[in-house]
């Protein structure tokens, strides 16, 4: 069974300020520029940025047509409506990182086995376990400890406000069949994480997880 995991620390629609200087750049220049945006929860697990319109460049509204203004002067803007955000001189992607969220990436002797249609992937006693709040607890292991063998590069990215852009994706075939982008690193994580870097995880959902001897128990999606 798998361990529970902390839920949201704030409700859907909770507001507070932000203290961290907030940017936006479009086309090569900056057009949000902001030292008084505030966090908007619209949903439990992480917030959006509310920016005063005062601070926002006019080309910026152009090239967001799904913005909109909210109480006392802020506009929501659309996140991909923009080349990068960044707080202070850190970009962040996805989404702003939310103050009630932690990730810890600690060094364990916890043995990790990864399987899938009874063909081992990976085995580990030396993994770097990554806690993130509200999600389940990701292994990150050694690539020694990774069959080298089932897996097939793929050209899937992925970023994360937490631990930075993924620098390869992999998938995995077995006798059953090809599963698409079931193994990941990043190379160069977000300094908070770094114990990651150059370690692989597994797309935990999709495979067949133990932990000392423990079948993790998670839902599993199909074949791609």
């Amino acid at each position: 069974m798998s361990p529970a995991v902390p839920g949201p620390a704030v409700p859907a629609g909770h507001v507070e300020p932000c203290p961290r200087r907030v940017r936006a750049r479009l086309g090569g220049r900056v057009v949000v520029d902001t030292t008084a945006a505030r966090y908007l929860w619209e949903h439990p697990w992480y917030p959006r940025w509310l920016v005063p319109a005062r601070d926002v460049d006019p080309a910026a509204l152009d090239a967001d047509p799904g913005h909109h203004r909210v109480d006392d002067g802020y506009l929501a803007l659309t996140w991909a409506a923009f080349d990068a955000w960044f707080e202070e001189d850190e970009e962040v992607h996805v989404h702003p990182r939310s103050p009630y969220v932690r990730v810890d990436a600690l060094r364990s002797r916890r043995r990790v086995r990864v399987e899938l249609d009874g063909v081992l992937l990976a085995e580990s006693d030396a993994p770097v376990l990554l806690f993130e709040t509200g999600l389940p607890t990701r292994a990150y292991l050694d690539p020694t400890a990774v069959d080298a063998s089932v897996l097939a590069p793929s050209p899937t990215r992925t970023a994360c406000p937490y631990k930075g852009v993924t620098s390869r994706y992999w998938s995995v075939r077995t006798p059953a069949g090809r599963y698409d982008d079931l193994a990941w690193t990043y190379d160069h994580p977000a300094p908070a994480v770094a114990r990651i870097a150059g370690l692989v995880a597994f797309y935990d959902e999709r495979v067949d997880v133990t932990v000392d001897g423990e079948r993790q128990d998670r839902p599993r999606t199909h074949l791609a």
